[in-house]
């Protein structure tokens, strides 16, 4: 197999561009002392982005809103298992075999 160097300096540039926006806030904040109310606003960024992913895939669908009625249904007892567990496991699975029967459900019925 042949690799031609174009695809390699591709591929590293490529790799430095991923690279740099991932590393350099590492590099940066490392050596500076942030306050405490910064490290308070940065503890909420997790569970926005969280909240961002999980409200487009519930409630746009092609590009326009229009919930899906068996993500929505789906969503119900993987939300219950997350706040009562706390376990990424355990809400990962309760909500696949959730969906999975909300879809079988909606299949079967008229």
């Amino acid at each position: 197999m042949e690799v031609r160097w174009q695809f390699l300096w591709v591929l590293i540039g490529a790799s430095i561009v991923t690279l740099i926006p991932r590393v350099l806030p590492f590099i940066v904040l490392s050596r500076i002392r942030l306050p405490d109310w910064g490290l308070r606003w940065l503890n909420h960024v997790p569970i926005a982005v969280m909240s961002a992913l999980i409200a487009q895939e519930l409630l746009v669908t092609d590009g326009s809103f229009s919930p899906s009625p068996e993500g929505m249904i789906a969503a119900l007892p993987a939300f219950a298992v997350a706040y009562k567990t706390r376990s990424l496991l355990a809400t990962v699975v309760t909500g696949v075999v959730a969906m999975m029967l909300a879809r079988y459900a909606l299949a079967v019925l008229p």
